[in-house]
């Protein structure tokens, strides 16, 4: 709900459980007043003090009055050279070589239902759920009008920003930074959490206190990134799972980013969150416009975990595009871990038989089914079909893969190219490199310029005729290396700042267009696992491979940090033979399958080399993922362990909506000897109401399973795991 007070120029964005006001005072700058716990009926500026502060400049309109301040004042979208020196929001460069940016508020308007981001992805609304607010901002020197773009989802107590630039004067403006996000806090007393890795090892939580200065974290390798991702947390110190405000931002955005704050000298903080300014600088003509992507917060009281599930609930409905909303997905076996290059089509139809017969229902076609693709350093860019390897073409594998009642699916990396391919002897000039300068390689290939529009034809056309050729249901769109060398012949010298971010926007096209073409196909993201799991993938991608690490163990870690944002639904998680690929190790089948249940469920082993024992596993684990598929796939998530901290389990819950069914999976560290004896306490019951677990006949209260707890059994050995299915009686 939007409230304005039109007199007081005052605008306040109400959500469910949380409060957003802002206020436009006397010299129209557009200030941050309050975001919290939800206030009904109250104007809150009075919070916002003014006094002199040495150093400190006041602006012209303030005459001889030293105690008004920019470098004080909470500010909406921060400016650059007029007085605040703390992070900018914004920076232009106009034609007189100025840096200065000054922006005061110029007017608002209000909208029924949900704004949207041509070319960019976004939150969408087709029910009139939600509620935008427009605010326009003018510097006049530069003839440079902001909009700010507020869109308010009063349900899930998300809030989503935007802006757009425009450029209503007669000269020549560079955009040199242009955040999509900035909140200010009249307080500095917070922790900052993170989530930061490495390849394998993705989204690992990591928070510690603000300190003076700046902290930041972001990626300048033209993806969000496997070693920081575009969400980022602020809390009380003390705030954890149950307790304590705390503040999400999510950037909707998958290539270069930053999300920085400032403590100031005063204590104050301030958190900016867009674009990396690295390499950016866009030039706008006159008349011409430019619209950073979305940014979305959720603000909890309630602790960690309420934040969480307001951003699962938020994106499985009004952010995911999944061809299968209502639709039980299939459980799917990817080829890769068995075969890598190594198949023709009589393995893959064995391994299809296989996965069928134990209720397996789409078949996934990995690397290496087109081109001269025996290995890594050739064929990537030519997308016709090996004939050698599958003859017949697809025509002929898919509807034998059919038959056994699977669908279909395909790998595709359609953003690269490999020297050796007919592509790049025939277009040199269409991959990202810089004239007088060797490329350097990644897996053995280069990028190409997706900010080139004859580019992505070329390729849309070649992945259209194989996408028309047979029933196919599904894509693994693949992105397999950072970028590097990034020039494009397509653009002039002065205009090199824009590739990174045409780049982005020229995947984003691509992506749409597929959509568009064949909105019954699911696209499922990678890049290199999870390099580039973020909202905006989301978009375009409902589900992502949440990393290459496979190994269960590791992936507690790796599907925790995951959680704090994305659902579980979105994850990419499947069961791999042991000793795993990865790190060597070796755990149960039924730990593993545990594991990847919590996911976008599937299997990439050779079904063929499991012994009877592990057939039958397999079977259980499919049926008990399908019995159990609205549950995990649509219930609430609990974080019940830290695997961070505790080393004795790891362990889990979803919950129904109605509270009247919960799925408990926990997973033992190494045990100990004579470990001790635990209870697991567990969460989102309700508290009128008893529960059956596992179809015991003793009943539990859902207030002594959360208050008291439930027993775990004794664990012997490591790494093993359990299920507690409770349901309400």
């Amino acid at each position: 709900m939007i409230v304005l007070d039109q007199e007081n120029r005052i605008f306040t964005l109400h959500t469910r459980n949380t409060t957003y006001q802002m206020k436009a005072d006397q010299y129209n700058v557009l200030e941050h007043v309050y975001y919290g716990a939800r206030i009904d009926n109250c104007e809150l500026s009075e919070l916002l003090q003014c006094g002199e502060r040495s150093f400190s400049p006041n602006p012209n309109e303030a005459g001889k009055s030293r105690s008004y301040s920019l470098d004080v004042i909470p500010q909406e979208y921060s400016t650059c050279g007029v007085g605040d020196f703390r992070l900018p929001s914004i920076e232009l460069e106009l034609v007189n070589g100025s840096h200065t940016t000054d922006l005061r508020y110029k007017g608002f308007r209000l909208e029924k239902g949900k704004y949207t981001l041509e070319g960019l992805p976004g939150f969408w609304d087709t029910d009139e759920e939600a509620e935008t607010l427009i605010i326009f901002l003018i510097d006049s020197a530069a003839h440079v009008e902001v909009e700010l773009y507020y869109g308010v989802f009063e349900a899930f107590d998300l809030i989503t920003r935007a802006v757009r630039i425009v450029n209503q004067g007669d000269e020549t403006v560079r955009l040199c930074q242009c955040a999509s996000l900035c909140l200010d806090f009249i307080r500095s007393d917070l922790d900052m959490i993170t989530f930061n890795g490495h390849h394998l090892m993705e989204r690992c939580l990591d928070r510690g206190p603000l300190r003076s200065g700046i902290q930041s974290v972001g990626s300048m390798r033209g993806i969000s990134s496997h070693q920081h991702n575009p969400f980022v947390m602020l809390c009380d110190r003390d705030a954890d799972e149950d307790n304590g405000i705390c503040y999400g931002a999510m950037l909707l955005y998958s290539g270069n980013f930053e999300a920085a704050v400032e403590c100031s000298q005063y204590e104050n903080s301030r958190l900016v969150m867009g674009i990396h300014p690295y390499h950016f600088c866009w030039t706008l003509e006159p008349g011409g416009t430019f619209t950073a992507p979305e940014a979305a917060m959720v603000c909890s009281p309630d602790g960690f975990g309420e934040m969480s599930r307001q951003y699962h609930r938020a994106i499985r409905k009004h952010l995911l595009r999944d061809p299968y909303k209502g639709i039980q997905k299939p459980v799917l076996v990817n080829n890769w871990e068995a075969t890598y290059f190594d198949f023709d089509a009589e393995k893959l139809v064995e391994i299809a038989r296989e996965a069928a017969a134990l209720g397996i229902g789409l078949f996934v076609m990995d690397d290496g089914w087109f081109g001269s693709r025996n290995d890594d350093n050739s064929g990537l860019g030519d997308w016709q079909v090996n004939l050698k390897k599958l003859p017949g073409g697809l025509e002929s594998l898919v509807p034998r893969i059919k038959e056994l009642g699977m669908e279909f699916g395909i790998w595709l990396e359609p953003e690269m190219v490999n020297e050796d391919s007919n592509l790049y002897r025939s277009h040199p000039d269409w991959a990202l490199q810089v004239p007088g300068r060797a490329p350097s390689r990644g897996r053995g290939q280069l990028t190409l310029d997706f900010s080139r529009e004859e580019v992505r034809e070329h390729i849309y056309t070649q992945m259209k005729k194989v996408l028309s050729s047979a029933d196919i249901s599904y894509i693994k769109w693949d992105m397999n290396r950072s970028l590097t060398d990034v020039w494009s012949a397509g653009l002039p010298a002065g205009r090199q700042g824009e590739v990174y971010h045409r780049y982005v926007l020229g995947v984003y096209d691509l992506l749409e267009r597929l959509h568009q073409e064949y909105p019954h196909i699911l696209i499922e993201g990678c890049c290199g696992g999870g390099g580039r799991f973020d909202g905006g993938m989301l978009y375009y991608t409902p589900q992502i491979w949440c990393s290459d690490d496979s190994d269960a163990i590791d992936r507690l870690r790796i599907q925790y940090g995951t959680s704090f944002c994305y659902p579980v639904c979105t994850m990419g998680a499947h069961v791999s033979a042991v000793p795993n690929e990865q790190n060597g190790r070796r755990t149960p089948l039924k730990t593993r399958g545990v594991t990847a249940m919590s996911g976008a469920f599937g299997y990439e082993m050779d079904l063929s080399r499991c012994t009877a024992d592990e057939r039958d596993e397999i079977r259980r684990q499919v049926e008990m993922y399908k019995t159990h598929y609205e549950l995990i796939s649509c219930g609430d998530y609990y974080r019940l362990s830290n695997p961070f901290e505790d080393e004795l389990f790891t362990a889990w819950e979803h919950v129904s909506v109605d509270k009247k069914e919960a799925l408990v999976s926990l997973v033992a560290g190494n045990v100990r000897p004579a470990s001790p004896f635990n209870r697991l306490r567990l969460k989102g019951l309700d508290v009128s109401l008893y529960y059956q677990v596992n179809h015991e006949e003793k009943l539990y209260s859902g207030r002594a399973l959360m208050q008291a707890g439930y027993p775990i059994p004794e664990i012997r050995m490591d790494y093993q795991s359990l299920q507690l299915y409770l349901q309400a009686k």
